[in-house]
């Protein structure tokens, strides 16, 4: 009973010194990778690079504790990433302080989904998003998370579009303006390396050894160069004017927020008086004062642009200071330092007296020493509800994701898995990392190849896994400082590549034309809808469950007959001759109330089309289900095709259909002498009596119920 609830203590059930050896060692395995992965999924997801050491944290140790698998490693993925940066985008500047915020509780939201999905058992609703719809949004995925780190290769700085594709377009023609050629060889570099150890050495941490040495390049290259000026030393009139527009224009924003804020106040309190004048008079004015904010906006992200556009060159004054002039614009007799130097733009307005300048590629920067604070997430229940559709996404994609890769390990050791408890395990992972000020956590399947390839035996490896990350958090962080972003962009990059499945497509089309259909437009729709990625999956799952209706609606119904072996086949499949009098109709499904007068209409058609028709023998061994719609329906189908002066009997009826219809009586309607427990005794009992007076020759079911 103790190890229902606390499934960890099963692992030391014959535990030895050897085990515990082999669990240290997968665990520092498996955190050498995951110390800079997770630094970059928090990149991808929109969050201060060290956030992802937070999500490493706690995650990893309680989802091992609390899950079913014991190789299954748990933290930051590319994917759940890139969900908690789609989710987030709407409701808050990307690392800014409420974007943080909201980041952490989403982590709470989704851990509480997948705790009360594990806790009611209800594992089983992750199948509503089928494999060809994952197949579509993970092959989209790996493309959108692989596309957005562009700009981080190149160096360049855009505002985010409505769709994907239009930032795409934004970075490419910032790249062609610009590009920040050390940032594109630190990341090219790392690409390089990473590349090639997995190649030729994959027993060597690949992305440990990139960013150790790019990471050293970059400190003593001074691959950073960031300065601060005043306004005056900016001798580029141009820009000069382009800052006080741009300040100007920011700082109304908050006076425009605040009168729509006060107007909707107003608005509340003469809610009552919905046909009013001044209750028309408020919503015009809120209406009004929103379209100027948007119009602001706008203005603001053109002067923004013109201003990242802006290339300068830096001129070393003798006392040290430095003056900035338009790139190739430096007056005779003065040198340039030889640097090509742009003006960082964020969403505040420029400090005047400190105007942000940069004439070097952009680093991780400074990382917090210690632990994360320990306390509940801040709890805001409109933002809560508006990312509810989100929360119940990301847990069901970290879900599935999980539980594959867990299912994967479990054949190879032969371990028993239990996905509910998997949902427990990693519902806990997100709740508590929530409280370690981590964002959405789930297995990870690079990860995880490496924890079982290193030879881990239980789930004590992630916890000296979680150790290890404390560690570095403790007494490490400074020698982050210098680890370029551009090198982050390529370890994201490298780990998606393995997302990109081309031949899913072609396997699901194999399968069934459909699946390849809905998987091609899963993946379609999630590129064209990005970075609402939710629709592309909104997409997917409705066209899956109207091929599942579709199919209940109309399940086959297939016409039976002999083939060469005198084993029953579908005729119109294989192409057999039928029996002129006797039709043999095998109904494949439930009968239930979708689909109980698509029987019926089944059957009227092959009394329609066969003139010499005396006897239906429907093969019942496909319907496992029965309700009060089906039972109805074969009733009135009896009743019909009697009346009509064609007998009508049944064979292979299971048990649960038996007693729908003994209860209800169709049993005695139907009787005894026409129900027969095989098809071969039905179509044998049957066959002399339907050929009586008969001229068909050669009947193809004669030559079994002669042998017999």
């Amino acid at each position: 009973m103790l190890t229902r609830v606390f499934p960890f203590l099963g692992w030391f059930k014959g535990y030895s010194s050897e085990s515990l050896r082999a669990d240290m060692i997968s665990g520092l395995t498996v955190a050498l990778v995951l110390i800079p992965q997770s630094m970059a999924y928090a990149q991808l997801a929109g969050l201060p690079p060290y956030y992802g050491l937070y999500a490493a944290f706690l995650p990893p140790m309680i989802a091992a504790l609390f899950g079913s698998s014991r190789q299954l490693a748990t933290g930051p993925v590319a994917v759940v990433s890139l969900m908690t940066s789609a989710s987030l985008a709407p409701l808050a500047t990307q690392g800014s302080e409420g974007y943080i915020a909201y980041a952490i509780m989403l982590a709470l939201m989704v851990g509480l989904f997948q705790l009360a999905l594990g806790v009611l058992r209800l594992g089983l609703v992750v199948n509503f998003l089928s494999h060809p719809v994952v197949n579509g949004f993970t092959n989209a995925a790996a493309i959108i998370i692989a596309t957005s780190q562009l700009s981080k290769m190149f160096g360049v700085s855009v505002d985010n579009a409505e769709h994907h594709y239009e930032t795409i377009m934004r970075v490419v023609s910032a790249a062609m303006h610009y590009t920040h050629w050390p940032t594109l060889f630190m990341g090219a570099l790392a690409f390089a390396i990473m590349y090639l150890l997995k190649k030729y050495m994959p027993k060597v941490p690949n992305v440990l050894v990139a960013v150790a040495i790019t990471t050293t390049l970059s400190w003593g290259m001074g691959f950073q160069h960031d300065v601060k000026a005043p306004l005056d030393a900016l001798h580029a009139p141009e820009a000069v004017t382009l800052i006080n527009d741009f300040n100007s224009k920011v700082n109304m924003i908050p006076d425009l927020a605040e009168k729509r804020a006060e107007l909707g106040k107003k608005l509340e309190e003469a809610s009552g008086l919905v046909h009013d004048e001044k209750h028309l008079e408020l919503e015009f004015r809120i209406s009004e004062t929103g379209l100027a904010m948007e119009r602001v906006k706008g203005s603001i992200h053109n002067l923004r642009a013109d201003l990242r556009d802006k290339l300068f060159d830096g001129v070393v004054m003798a006392d040290g200071s430095m003056q900035f002039y338009p790139k190739g614009e430096t007056p005779a007799g003065l040198e340039t330092d030889g640097r090509v130097w742009r003006l960082k733009v964020g969403n505040n307005p420029i400090k005047t007296t400190a105007l942000p300048m940069t004439g070097g590629g952009a680093v991780v920067g400074e990382v917090p020493s210690g632990l994360p604070t320990l306390s509940m997430p801040a709890i805001n229940i409109s933002v809560m509800l508006q990312l509810l559709p989100y929360a119940a996404i990301i847990s069901l994609l970290g879900f599935m994701e999980a539980i594959s890769i867990a299912k994967a390990m479990a054949a190879k050791t032969g371990q028993r898995l239990d996905p509910n408890q998997e949902l427990i395990g990693q519902g806990l992972a997100n709740i508590l990392g929530a409280v370690g000020k981590s964002y959405p956590a789930s297995g990870s399947f690079s990860r995880s190849a490496v924890n079982l390839a290193s030879g881990a035996v239980t789930g004590l490896s992630s916890v000296f896994t979680s150790m290890a990350v404390v560690i570095v958090l403790l007494f490490f962080t400074p020698l982050l400082y210098h680890l370029p972003q551009s090198v982050l962009a390529a370890v994201i990059m490298m780990a998606v590549i393995g997302l990109i499945n081309a031949k899913g497509f072609h396997h699901a089309w194999k399968a069934q034309w459909y699946d390849g259909a809905i998987s091609i437009v899963s993946f379609l729709c999630t590129l064209a809808f990005a970075p609402h990625l939710d629709k592309g999956i909104f997409v997917g799952v409705v066209l899956s469950l109207g091929v599942f209706l579709y199919k209940s609606m109309r399940p086959r119904v297939a016409n039976l007959s002999r083939d060469e072996n005198l084993d029953m086949r579908d005729a119109e499949a294989r192409g057999l001759r039928q029996c002129e009098y006797v039709a043999v109709v095998r109904f494949e499904g439930p009968l239930f109330f979708a689909n109980a007068s698509f029987l019926e209409d089944q059957i009227m058609e092959r009394m329609e089309h066969m003139p010499n028709l005396r006897h239906i023998l429907i093969v019942c061994n496909g319907i496992n289900d029965i309700d009060a719609s089906g039972e109805e329906a074969l009733s009135l189908l009896i009743d019909r095709v009697r009346s009509a002066g064609i007998e009508l009997s049944f064979s292979g009826i299971n048990e649960a259909v038996t007693a729908v219809l003994k209860r209800t009586h169709v049993w005695e309607r139907i009787g005894e002498e026409s129900i027969y427990s095989t098809t071969d005794a039905a179509v044998c009992a049957i066959h002399e009596k339907a050929h009586e007076h008969g001229a068909e020759d050669n009947c193809p079911l004669t030559s079994y119920c002669a042998l017999t």
